[in-house]
């Protein structure tokens, strides 16, 4: 990514509405989790917490949202979200986040997610869409007390499917890296996307699917096996595991395993398109859902 770095002729790195900042905090109060803290700078913000979910009245759920309708070149963007002990907190984007064009230098998004004793968190954006020429690059990192959870999602486009875009951005890299709070990394999930470089559309990578989904569920409320057996199921149950034909039926490729160490489970699945693959997801976040919580998923955009 540093090979990119420019001073751009736009608004340069640094300027007001490139550096967005995002800092809550969220405690416990009588059975509701409630934000005691809030920090934000352009162009990120987020309106007030809604608590839409009859099945879990006392969890705020909070939308991230940006006054630039997306990533443009020279944005350094931070979120962090502190999870005290014993909240229930889900987050999400408004919408996709949408990675323009870069001509001149490149952009950088930060997550930041901890999670203390008895925390449950949900850090669940929309799809990512990397525009041509776009070069972008993502930090997720989570900090998880032992007896928390955090699921976290990751959907990623080829690009703009509907226009017949696929892989024509530059660079698009993403870390996630789950710790313990003493700083011991659990374990790490690189993604290094680079079309002129090397095949980001080989088997490995994302093949000739146009979208790829991720769930991890860090927990110990239930052993890794039986949230990976639960996933699996989910996945078994709509016809959608690895080793079924692709282009039959739903156009789907999925599975689900074990995380490094036994500290939860992850799935991954790919698709064609984004309805089928959001369809998808929903059923192992709600499968997830009634397994750690006991009771559905809402759905939210249905």
């Amino acid at each position: 990514m540093a090979r990119h770095a420019a001073v751009p002729e736009t608004l340069p790195v640094g300027a007001p509405g490139k550096l967005g900042v995002l800092d809550l905090r969220f405690e416990e109060h009588g059975g509701r989790t409630e934000l005691t803290g809030h920090y934000q700078t352009a162009p990120l913000h987020i309106p007030r917490p809604l608590y839409p979910d009859p099945e879990q009245p006392g969890m705020p759920y909070v939308m991230l949202m940006s006054s630039g309708g997306g990533v443009l070149q020279g944005d350094r963007c931070r979120a962090d979200l502190d999870c005290g002990a014993g909240t229930t907190v889900h987050v999400t984007t408004q919408t996709a986040t949408r990675l323009y064009r870069m001509e001149q230098d490149y952009a950088t998004q930060l997550v930041g997610i901890t999670a203390g004793p008895g925390a449950y968190a949900e850090y669940l954006p929309r799809a990512t869409i990397p525009f041509a020429g776009s070069r972008f690059y993502q930090r997720t990192t989570v900090t998880a007390d032992p007896e928390s959870t955090v699921v976290v999602g990751e959907k990623l486009m080829a690009g703009r499917l509907a226009r017949g875009e696929r892989h024509a951005y530059t660079v698009y890299c993403t870390d996630l890296e789950v710790r313990a709070p003493d700083g011991r990394l659990l374990f790490a999930d690189p993604v290094r996307l680079v079309p002129d470089e090397r095949g980001v559309s080989g088997p490995g990578v994302m093949a000739d699917f146009g979208v790829m989904a991720s769930l991890y569920v860090v927990t110990a409320a239930k052993p890794a096996q039986q949230v990976a057996d639960t996933m699996h199921d989910a996945l078994a149950g709509a016809g959608l595991l690895a080793g079924a034909d692709p282009l039959a039926g739903t156009g789907l490729l999925a599975g689900a395993s074990v995380l490094p160490g036994d500290v939860g489970a992850w799935a991954r699945l790919f698709g064609a398109r984004s309805p089928e693959v959001e369809a998808a997801f929903f059923q192992i976040w709600d499968a997830v859902r009634r397994l750690l919580l006991g009771g559905p998923a809402p759905d939210l955009h249905g």
